[in-house]
């Protein structure tokens, strides 16, 4: 039953988000810029304006390309809805390179697709141990060899209090010790970990289904962003 669950909150949300989710592209054809892939933890928010790409630009005050779907997973084989956003390789827009480019995802692929339990052969794929390997170092990889710096985000943590999600904990934890190591590989590759954002049994920075971020979530999220971005380029570029 939790899987046909799963099944049923997947479709609802892939509905959700090909039916509600736009893109603000760039407005110059010739590169540069920010890009932003991933799943809901970007994405949400959106509609009003507040997502993370949103609060980028607002620190940053600089545009900001935002690509992410919600539902959307690193390995995902149906075509056409692969190419409409769900699957996170494929929100990469062709014909243009980017200065920086924020990424998450993972998430989706491991509570919709194996529960959050059974779960080491798809974190394999995700994802070898030394994160050398895998859908998201492929990923990651791919961007760097166009010229972009990464951004790999981590994912919220439960507060510990009604989140759906509290059992993917374990899972969470060696999704980030992974990206760890993929960064470590390449200078240009940063991994920023959302472990620490959400304090124990503070339910406000997640949204009213205890899953995806709240508008102070995204808010949050996005300024640790920004601030990283500023950090590594200083203050008179983004």
């Amino acid at each position: 039953m939790p899987h046909f669950l799963s099944r049923i909150f997947c479709v609802f949300c892939a509905l959700l988000a090909l039916s509600g989710c736009g893109e603000r592209a760039s407005k110059s054809p010739a590169g540069g810029g920010i890009l932003v892939m991933g799943d809901s933890l970007m994405a949400w928010n959106g509609t009003s304006q507040r997502a993370v790409s949103d609060v980028m630009e607002k620190h940053l005050q600089v545009e900001v390309t935002d690509r992410s779907v919600s539902a959307a997973r690193m390995i995902y084989r149906l075509p056409v809805s692969g190419a409409a956003g769900l699957s996170i390789p494929k929100q990469l827009p062709k014909g243009h390179d980017w200065d920086w480019v924020v990424l998450n995802g993972g998430g989706n692929d491991l509570w919709l697709g194996c529960g959050c339990s059974a779960c080491r052969r798809k974190m394999d794929r995700l994802s070898s141990r030394d994160g050398s390997t895998g859908a998201i170092p492929d990923l990651v990889q791919q961007l760097r060899s166009r010229g972009a710096k990464v951004i790999f985000t981590g994912y919220l943590r439960s507060p510990g209090r009604g989140s759906p999600i509290e059992y993917c904990k374990d899972e969470g934890e060696e999704l980030d010790r992974r990206a760890t190591q993929m960064a470590a590989r390449d200078e240009g590759v940063y991994f920023l970990s959302l472990a620490d954002l959400v304090p124990h049994g503070d339910r406000s920075f997640h949204a009213f289904d205890m899953i995806h971020p709240s508008i102070k979530g995204s808010a949050a999220i996005g300024a640790r962003i920004a601030e990283l971005i500023k950090t590594e380029t200083g203050p008179d570029s983004p």
